[in-house]
């Protein structure tokens, strides 16, 4: 994990605006509580497969609430929302600070167990929706996408529906996956997230995905916050 001496040491400017706006500002914000900028940038960084600092920010997120099981679920959600490999990855960098701080599995999700109650309505609609769209191109990916995800990983209770959807939100934006936005966006307003915390998201990321990922979303955000009932 780099120290703060350690930037300064080779790019000192770099050092002075993580400082002047992301530890002296952004962080203080209060559009969205330091849980949950802690849960977007994890999302983001395990998007990313960016690994230096993600210790640092496992154990932050510990710090500010976030609980072992919550993280947990966010790594295995994170498998399905930008692949396997990304959230193996993770697991070292989250290994190191459960053992850092004795946590076992006693305070861990189970593989499998009872499942928060399932829309079937709305789930019905989802899937004749996709199975129409794309069921005779890749029926795999339509069959997975109902049996795996929206009838099993959605279901997991150990990660509340808002704060899934806010780690969904937050990885689709962190790599650029704008088409997906819309349905999740409205998925994570539905689940409780407020259009203001839905704009700190954009301005936060934008420090930990990059501007141009963060501009990128900002019309479809913009399309989906102005289209929902007030």
């Amino acid at each position: 994990m780099l120290k703060s001496e350690d930037v300064r040491a080779v790019a000192p400017a770099l050092e002075m605006y993580g400082q002047k706006f992301l530890v002296d500002d952004l962080w203080k914000r209060a559009g969205l509580s330091a849980r949950n900028r802690s849960i977007v940038t994890v999302a983001a960084l395990i998007a990313r497969n960016q690994t230096v600092e993600l210790s640092r920010y496992l154990a932050l997120a510990l710090d500010v609430g976030v609980k072992p099981a919550e993280i947990s679920e966010i790594v295995t959600h994170l498998a399905f929302y930008t692949g396997w490999s990304n959230a193996t990855s993770a697991t070292s960098a989250l290994s190191e600070v459960f053992k850092s701080r004795n946590i076992g599995a006693d305070q861990l999700p189970p593989a499998s167990g009872p499942q928060l109650p399932l829309d079937e309505a709305a789930e019905t609609e989802r899937a004749t929706r996709v199975g129409e769209q794309f069921g005779q191109i890749t029926p795999s990916l339509v069959q997975y996408t109902t049996d795996a995800l929206f009838r099993d990983l959605w279901l997991r209770p150990d990660l509340a529906p808002r704060d899934r959807s806010l780690v969904t939100v937050s990885a689709l934006i962190a790599t650029g996956q704008v088409a997906q936005i819309t349905y999740h966006l409205n998925r994570a307003m539905d689940n409780g997230l407020t259009r203001a915390e839905a704009g700190e998201v954009l301005g936060h990321l934008a420090f930990y995905a990059g501007w141009p990922n963060a501009f990128s979303a900002a019309p479809v955000f913009k399309d989906v916050i102005e289209k929902r009932p007030r």
